[in-house]
C-alpha cells in the first residue's frame, strides 16, 4: 500500500498563517499612515494631533503659508534641522521642495508668555518639522514633541 504524502502539514499551515498576518500587517499600515495623512490636511485634524502630543491650540489663530525648503541647510537653518533630528525629523531629504506652514496660538506652553506660537511644516500629508516659539526679542524655539521641559 502506497502512502499519500500530506499535501498539507504543520510546517504549510504555519506558513500561510505567517503570509497573512504579514499582509494584514501592511494594510494596516498603510490604512494608518494614509489615516495620518489625512489628519494633517485640515486645521481640525492638525488641532487633534497637536492635542495627541499634549498641545491645546487656538485653530480660530490658524495662518497658513507655503513656504520653500532651502537647497542647503547652513547656518540658521542648520541649527534649526538641529533641533528636528533630536526630535525625529530631517529636513535635509525636502531641500528644494515646497511645504505648507501652519501656525497656532499655543494655549497651555508652561510659561508666564501669552504669546506662544506652534508651527508645523507639512508636506504631501507628513509633519517634516514643528517647533514651538515667541516672536519676542527675548524669546526662544523648541521643539514640537513634548519633552520634560515643556509639559
Amino acid at each position: 500500500m502506497i502512502q499519500k504524502e500530506r499535501v498539507f502539514n504543520k510546517k504549510k499551515a504555519l506558513l500561510l498563517v505567517f503570509i497573512c498576518a504579514a499582509v494584514l500587517l501592511v494594510l494596516f499600515f498603510i490604512r494608518w499612515h494614509n489615516n495620518k495623512s489625512n489628519e494633517l490636511s485640515t486645521p481640525e485634524g492638525r488641532g487633534e494631533f497637536l492635542a495627541s502630543l499634549g498641545w491645546d491650540v487656538d485653530l480660530n489663530s490658524e495662518e497658513g503659508k507655503a513656504v520653500i525648503i532651502p537647497e542647503t541647510l547652513d547656518g540658521v537653518m542648520e541649527e534649526y534641522n538641529k533641533m528636528q533630528l533630536e526630535q525625529g525629523m530631517d529636513l535635509s531629504p525636502h531641500c528644494g521642495e515646497k511645504c505648507q506652514q501652519y501656525t497656532y496660538l499655543l494655549k497651555n506652553y508652561p510659561s508666564d508668555n501669552d504669546n506662544v506660537f506652534i508651527s508645523m511644516y507639512i508636506l504631501d500629508g507628513e509633519l517634516i518639522a514643528g517647533d514651538i516659539h515667541t516672536n519676542s526679542v527675548n524669546g526662544f524655539m523648541v521643539g514640537i514633541m513634548p519633552n520634560e521641559n515643556t509639559q
